[in-house]
């Protein structure tokens, strides 16, 4: 424990609780940015960072030191959670986006039932009757225009029992049930990854887990930055159908 975490954990500096919060405040900015690349007309960055500070602050009020978890980690499960909240309150998606994302979703999910293989993007296109370009704009306004992330799937499907992000970090305090809950969430979360095609998988592995942006990202299978972004699109919409209709877990 280094020696501000211990004047502000033992003793109660709040000054030393300030600096502490200072020095982490790059994190709201970097999280808030992952959450929502492009923000609707209606709302301020402002309010994502106001409401990630939010989260940060909790999460220096609530870390334990003592424990073999980075702070890093906690507080942008956190400041994540806190930016996702807020969104929802606000709910500034339109009804529109939000019925265009679940035809996405049934698509996906009901040709793989027929086919018994994730169906492709000509397949999903030819399904709903329009043309793969029509496809990719549905895909980019559907990513645009709503939280779609791996946040979601872990904390529960539309109408669920909501969990917080900061209920997925590994506390002493956590109630026995939910932490067999959260756990098994993020079991069949990655059996649903092992289910995705080959490249949404790896964005999947490279964004959530090797930390890499869209732009890297992009590098690395040699495409644009909106491809990648279509292929995250494609893959959380799949997963969304496979844990919202196949798993008892994630139902309302």
């Amino acid at each position: 424990m280094d020696d501000a975490w211990r004047r502000f954990k033992l003793q109660g500096d709040q000054k030393a609780r300030a600096n502490i919060i200072d020095n982490y405040s790059y994190l709201v900015k970097i999280t808030a940015g992952r959450v929502v690349t492009n923000l609707p007309p209606n709302l301020e960055r402002e309010d994502l960072y106001t409401a990630g500070s939010m989260g940060l602050i909790k999460a220096v009020d609530q870390f334990d030191p003592g424990r073999q978890v980075k702070f890093e980690t906690y507080a942008i499960a956190l400041i994540r959670g806190a930016i996702l909240e807020s969104l929802r309150e606000e709910d500034w998606v339109p009804r529109s986006v939000r019925e265009r994302s679940k035809t996405l979703e049934r698509a996906f999910f009901e040709l793989e039932v027929q086919q018994g293989v994730p169906p492709s993007e000509s397949q999903v296109a030819t399904h709903l009757g329009i043309t793969q370009d029509e496809l990719a704009r549905m895909m980019m306004e559907a990513g645009r225009g709503s939280v779609l992330s791996l946040d979601d799937l872990i904390l529960g499907s539309e109408g669920s029992e909501r969990l917080h992000l900061g209920d997925v970090v590994p506390d002493d305090a956590i109630n026995p049930t939910r932490d067999v809950e959260v756990r098994e969430r993020i079991r069949q979360l990655g059996v649903a990854i092992d289910r995705l095609p080959e490249r949404e998988r790896l964005v999947i592995v490279l964004y959530y887990y090797e930390g890499l942006t869209f732009k890297e990202i992009g590098k690395v299978l040699t495409v644009s930055e909106s491809r990648v972004y279509q292929l995250h699109t494609q893959a959380v919409v799949r997963m969304r159908g496979y844990l919202g209709r196949d798993l008892e877990l994630f139902r309302s």
